[in-house]
């Protein structure tokens, strides 16, 4: 999966691959932004490295399948 959050007051958005499960992220996501979730969201991509985000500052979070990339040269 391939999720995008975006960040208050930041130019980028963060983008991580993730080998979750889009309900499992959706709940992670939800947990944190709720009252009883904290004050971050910590989500961990494919190679394991973490993201942690004060839930205070996120403005959204985008959950979509990642697309494969082209190798090569591409004829259209």
């Amino acid at each position: 999966m391939e999720v995008k959050i975006g960040v208050q007051y930041a130019p980028r958005e963060l983008v991580l691959e993730s080998a979750q499960t889009p309900a499992e992220i959706e709940q992670i996501v939800t947990e944190a932004l709720s009252d009883t979730g904290g004050n971050t969201l910590c989500l961990t991509d494919e190679k394991g490295r973490r993201v942690i985000v004060p839930t205070d500052k996120v403005a959204y979070v985008e959950i979509a399948e990642a697309a494969p990339r082209a190798v090569g040269f591409v004829v259209r």
